[in-house]
C-alpha cells in the first residue's frame, strides 16, 4: 500500500513551509506513528517511533484534530510516558486523511511559552491552516497512489505483452509506430529502436487498412526476408476506437514455426517416457533399454517390428527421453502421403516453385523439426527419388527446398521405423544401401506381442481401466477365462489388435467384468492347433476338455437345440455336458 513515506521530500517542504509561517516546530508521522519529517529539534528524530500513548495516535485513529494546551494536566497526555516531566507547552495534532483512510498525522510542538501563546491566540484561524496543509499532503498523496498505479498498469501490461506468443505493435492511423513487445522485435530480428517509423515502410508486406473497407477477422499470409533473415506466418490488424474515433491500429503476427513448435508442446504427450510402456519381459526390458541409450545419442535411430508393436509409441519415448524434449517431434507415414506430395511436406517449397504454390511458399516438414526430432515412419515405403534427397540431408545437414537456389541448414534428429525387411529391399535394389547404413546406426527390434505374453495381463488390466473410464463404462475386470483365451490367441496385429479387442469388449459389456460372452469370435474360436505350444508344456486334459466344451458351444449357440448338438459332437451325453459344464463353470 502507498503511504506517506513515498512523498517524503514534498512532506519535509510542507513541515518547514509551516514553521516558516508560524515559527512552531513540526513534526510528522504515518499511519505506523514513524515520523516521516521535522523541523527544529525533530530533524535528528526523523525515522524514530512516537509513543503510541499519544495525542498522536488518538488523532491518528479517531481522525480528530485534537489542541492541547497544558499537556502536564491533559486526560490526553495522562498514559504518555513523559507525563508529569513533559517539556511541552502546547500542542496541536491533525489527522492526514486520504479517502476516507487515516494515513498520518501533523504535529505542531510549543517548546516556549511565546510559541504556546501564538495556539492560544489562534487556535481556529490554526486549526483551519493545518487543516489545509493536511488536505495538500492528501492531495499529493493521492497523486502518488494514482502515478503509482498508472506505472504498476504500465509495467504489468509491458510484461503481459512481453510474454505473449505473438508478435505485437500499434501503430497510429498513418502507420507511426507506437509500441512493440519484444516478440515483434525477436520475430523481425529488430536491433534498433523503430518507433516514431512507419510500419508499412519497415514491413512492406502489410496492406495499409481501408477505413471504409475494413474486415477484422481477414487474416492475411506474410513472408519477411531481410538481410538474410527469414519469417513468415499470418497477421491481424485490430480498429483502436476511442469514443467513435478511430486512433490507429493493432496488429498481430503469428509466426509459423512458432505456431507448430507451441502445437507441438500442447499436444506432446509428456507421459510417453519408456517406464510409461506397459511390459516386464525381457525381451521389452531390452528393448527400452535400447531406447533409453538411443535418447542420450544423436544418431539416427531405425526401429523395426511388426505392424501395431508400438514403434510410434518408442520414437516418442526417445525424443522424450532427450535434451530435444523441448522442440517439436513430428510424425511422418511415408506411406499414407502420395510420392508426389511426400517431397514438398517433408522438404517444403519456394513461392512460385509450380502451379498452384502458395504464396510465401511452405515449410517443410524438415524446418518444422528444426532442433527437436522427425519420425519416419514406414520408411520402406519412400521412393529412390525422395530416399536420395533423404541421404542428401543426412549428410549435409541441410536440405534444397523445391524451388529454391539456396540450401537451408538444419538440425533435426532422425528416427526412422519399417516393417519391412530393408535389407532384403537393397538387395533387390528397392532401398538405397548407402541410406539404410545412414539409418541403420542405431537398430532397435520391437518384439511381438507373441514373443512377450507375458506382458499381456498387464497390457490388458492397463486398457481395461483406460477404455472404461474413456467410453464411461463401469468395467473393473476381466474373467480369468477371457486372459487366457487371449494368452493363447497369436495376436497377427500386436498391441493395436489388442488395444482394439479391448475397445470392443469394454464397449459390449453389460457388467463390471468382460466375460467370454463379449469378446470377438475370433478369440473365442481359439483351438487347439492354434495354440504356440512351447515344447517344454503340457497341457493338462481338463485344459483340453474344457477347451473343446467352450469351442463347440460356441459353435452351436445359435441353434435351437444347441446342447444336444454340442454334447453330439462331443461324443458324450447331454447329462454329461451338464456336469463338466457345472465342473469348469463354463457360462453358456
Amino acid at each position: 500500500m502507498i503511504g506517506l513515506e513515498y512523498i517524503k521530500s514534498d512532506i519535509q517542504n510542507i513541515a518547514e513551509a509551516i514553521v516558516s509561517v508560524l515559527n512552531i516546530d513540526v513534526t510528522i508521522v504515518n499511519k505506523e506513528l514513524f515520523r516521516i519529517a521535522g523541523t527544529g529539534v525533530y530533524i535528528d528524530k526523523i525515522g524514530e517511533k512516537v509513543d503510541k500513548y499519544t495525542a498522536f495516535k488518538k488523532s491518528l485513529t479517531e481522525q480528530i484534530t485534537i489542541l492541547i494546551d497544558d499537556p502536564k494536566s491533559s486526560d490526553i497526555c495522562r498514559e504518555c510516558y513523559k507525563s508529569g516531566a513533559c517539556v511541552e507547552f502546547a500542542e496541536v495534532c491533525c489527522p492526514i486523511i486520504c479517502d476516507g483512510d487515516s494515513h498520518g498525522v501533523i504535529g505542531l510542538i510549543a517548546f516556549t511559552k511565546e510559541q504556546a501563546q501564538i495556539i492560544e491566540n489562534n487556535k481556529s484561524g490554526l486549526i483551519n491552516f493545518l487543516g489545509k496543509m493536511a488536505d495538500l499532503i492528501s492531495n499529493k498523496l493521492k497523486a502518488q497512489i494514482k502515478t503509482y498505479e498508472l506505472e504498476l498498469e504500465k509495467k504489468k501490461l509491458e510484461t503481459l505483452l512481453n510474454n505473449m506468443d505473438k508478435a505485437v505493435v500499434s501503430i497510429d492511423v498513418d502507420g507511426k509506430i507506437d509500441k512493440y513487445n519484444s516478440k515483434f522485435k525477436e520475430l523481425f530480428n529488430i536491433k534498433d529502436s523503430i518507433t516514431g517509423k512507419n510500419i508499412f515502410v519497415e514491413l512492406d508486406f502489410i496492406k495499409k487498412p481501408s477505413i471504409n473497407n475494413f474486415k477484422k477477422d481477414k487474416s492475411c499470409s506474410f513472408f519477411y526476408k531481410r538481410y538474410g533473415y527469414d519469417s513468415k506466418g499470418i497477421y491481424n490488424i485490430n480498429k483502436i476506437v476511442l469514443k467513435n474515433e478511430l486512433k490507429g491500429y493493432v496488429i498481430d503476427f503469428i509466426d509459423k514455426r512458432d505456431a507448430i513448435k507451441n502445437y507441438n508442446k500442447m499436444n506432446k504427450d509428456y507421459r510417453i517416457k519408456l517406464e510409461n510402456i506397459i511390459g516386464e519381459s525381457v525381451a521389452i526390458r531390452n528393448s527400452k533399454k535400447e531406447a533409453l541409450i538411443a535418447s542420450k545419442s544423436t544418431s539416427t535411430v531405425l526401429i523395426t517390428g511388426e505392424s501395431g508393436t508400438g514403434k510410434e509409441l518408442f520414437a516418442r519415448a526417445i525424443h522424450n527421453h532427450s535434451n530435444r524434449v523441448d522442440n517439436p517431434f513430428i510424425a511422418v507415414n511415408c506411406a499414407a502421403i502420395p510420392d508426389n506430395l511426400l517431397e514438398s511436406e517433408l522438404f517444403g517449397y519456394e513461392e512460385g516453385a509450380f502451379t498452384g504454390a502458395k504464396k510465401g511458399g511452405k515449410l517443410g516438414m524438415f524446418e518444422v523439426a528444426h532442433k527437436g526430432s522427425i519420425f519416419l515412419d514406414e520408411i520402406g515405403d519412400m521412393s529412390l527419388h525422395l530416399q536420395s534427397k533423404l541421404l542428401r540431408v543426412l549428410q549435409e545437414k541441410e536440405l534444397n527446398k523445391i524451388g529454391s537456389k539456396s540450401n537451408v541448414s538444419i538440425d533435426v534428429r532422425i528416427i526412422a521405423a519399417t516393417n519391412k525387411d530393408l535389407e532384403r529391399m537393397v538387395q533387390n535394389g528397392t532401398f538405397r544401401e548407402d541410406l539404410y547404413y545412414r539409418l541403420n546406426v542405431i537398430p532397435i527390434k520391437l518384439p511381438s506381442l507373441r514373443e512377450r505374453k507375458e506382458d499381456i495381463p498387464l497390457i490388458i488390466k492397463h486398457m481395461v481401466k483406460e477404455y472404461s473410464k474413456k467410453l464411461d463404462k463401469n468395467v473393473i475386470d476381466i474373467d480369468s477365462r477371457v486372459v487366457d483365451a487371449m494368452m493363447e490367441y497369436k495376436w497377427p496385429g500386436n498391441i493395436r489388435e489388442l488395444q482394439n479387442i479391448i475397445e470392443y469388449s469394454v464397449n459390449m459389456s453389460s457388467s463390471s467384468i468382460i466375460t467370454m460372452n463379449v469378446i470377438p469370435q475370433k478369440i473365442k474360436n481359439t483351438s487347439v492347433e492354434e495354440l504356440e505350444v512351447k515344447s517344454d508344456r503340457i497341457i493338462p486334459l481338463d485344459e483340453l476338455e474344457k477347451i473343446e466344451i467352450i469351442k463347440a458351444l460356441n459353435k452351436y449357440k445359435d441353434y435351437k437345440k444347441d446342447k444336444e448338438l454340442t454334447a453330439k459332437a462331443l461324443g458324450i451325453s447331454r447329462a454329461t455336458l451338464y456336469r463338466k459344464i457345472e465342473k469348469y463353470n463354463i457360462i453358456s
